[in-house]
């Protein structure tokens, strides 16, 4: 494979075997539970079969596929543990790895980019990666002022391929209804899509870094990389070394998780009143706890603009819910956009929607939890639910579409961790109109 797969035939055949594979593992289960094996064996190995299915399609395919993957396995923490379990492990390889492009394809993308004399600008190149994305891969070299550097290569093809997976994943949603029943993923498609522009942007990703760099500068709870060089396909920054996320969520103590956790959502919340800038990819390959306590932050290829920090309402909203002004939040959600101006609906009931997800923040300290996400998904996911009957007729702002796609992601990954900590203070402190 010389770089992404980029015939349209042949990217959705691939894809197209996904819900085949499915159907075919189904029919193998089926014969196996007649042949007298017990049920929930069975089920088991199919699913087991089916996560290294996806994950091996979405891995090698990279691009929109693979990209779909990642936002998807933030969100495993709200399944059923029945469920979770045999895709966990898959999903969270989609995080960190990959199926690596040939020496050669990167060479030729480097001599594209950086000229003939690309070698003379490195002490040292490694060309095994260090780590794969979704239109990326990462090598570690050795600037030629001595700095150990990060070297992301963009996979040739990756934009006509982004479009092409997200286009073909947004066909076959029905399947992941296995992987996460109860989760529409055709929003989550439709934002993906709409943001590709940006995630190609090396150079604009490299402007976003340097601003992160700069306004983390110095921090001593937060680490970004320093801006080395960028062009239109590749980008080097500073090295971070440190355990990924995905590491800690699966071996790390009490201690690890809680200060993980809370210097994420630290970073999250902070980002906007900072930088002016949100960290829109928040999924554990783009974290690293250092040894020093630290957290590095990684990949600012996705980012929301956010000028004057987090929208005033967010905050002020939250406030008047946690106060029990029912008046009060039903009169700035139908003010924001938020209800639409068709509609008539019980502020009473609208405050019974809202309140139990402000549950992390109506007390000083609050431990996350797959089971506190499970029931919070399932009250908003049931059909038989007043709250999913009343959440059908609220409005989600196009402006607040990324900022809820990231608070979902960030939830998930702190549920991954099972973190512990003072979450409301963080939100006191950085997120306009809440503090009391």
């Amino acid at each position: 494979m010389s770089d992404i797969p980029r015939r349209a035939v042949t990217r959705g055949a691939k894809l197209a075997a996904l819900p085949i594979g499915l159907a075919g593992r189904a029919t193998w289960g089926l014969g196996k539970r007649i042949g007298g094996r017990p049920a929930e064996l069975v089920a088991a190995e199919v699913q087991a079969r089916t996560a290294e299915h996806v994950f091996r399609v979405l891995g090698e395919l990279k691009g929109g596929a693979m990209k779909f993957g990642q936002a998807l396995s933030v969100f495993e923490a709200a399944l059923p543990e029945e469920l979770a379990g045999p895709y966990r492990a898959a999903l969270t390889k989609l995080q960190e790895s990959a199926p690596p492009l040939p020496a050669s394809t990167v060479h030729r993308v480097l001599l594209s980019e950086l000229g003939p004399g690309w070698r003379e600008q490195f002490q040292s190149f490694e060309d095994k990666p260090a780590a794969a994305a979704s239109i990326g891969q990462v090598h570690r070299a050795v600037w030629h002022d001595g700095r150990t550097v990060a070297v992301k290569v963009q996979y040739p093809g990756a934009g006509p391929a982004l479009l092409s997976d997200l286009a073909q994943v947004g066909r076959i949603a029905r399947l992941f209804g296995v992987l996460a029943p109860g989760l529409d993923v055709a929003p989550l498609v439709t934002e993906l899509r709409a943001r590709v522009g940006e995630e190609l942007d090396y150079q604009q990703e490299a402007a976003s870094t340097a601003a992160f760099a700069e306004a983390f500068a110095g921090d001593p709870d937060i680490v970004t990389p320093a801006l080395v060089a960028g062009t239109e396909q590749v980008l080097v920054t500073e090295w971070i070394e440190g355990r990924p996320l995905s590491d800690v969520i699966a071996t790390g103590t009490t201690e690890e998780r809680d200060r993980a956790g809370l210097l994420f959502v630290r970073m999250l919340f902070s980002g906007p009143a900072r930088s002016g800038l949100l960290h829109a990819d928040p999924h554990p390959g783009n974290f690293r706890l250092l040894p020093d306590g630290r957290l590095g932050v990684l990949d600012f290829g996705a980012i929301n603009r956010l000028p004057g920090g987090f929208p005033a309402p967010i905050g002020r909203l939250a406030r008047l819910a946690l106060d029990g002004d029912a008046e009060g939040v039903y009169d700035g959600l139908r003010e924001g956009g938020f209800v639409p101006p068709n509609i008539e609906l019980d502020a009473e009931a609208v405050l019974d929607y809202v309140a139990p997800m402000l549950t992390p923040i109506r007390e000083p300290e609050f431990r996350f939890s797959r089971a506190w996400l499970r029931e919070e998904a399932a009250r908003v996911a049931d059909p038989r639910s007043p709250a999913w009957q009343l959440g059908r007729k609220l409005n989600l702002p196009p402006s607040y579409l990324l900022i809820h796609r990231v608070t979902m992601g960030g939830i998930g990954v702190l549920c991954q961790l099972g973190a512990g900590g003072p979450f409301r203070a963080e939100m006191e402190r950085w997120v306009p109109g809440f503090a009391a």
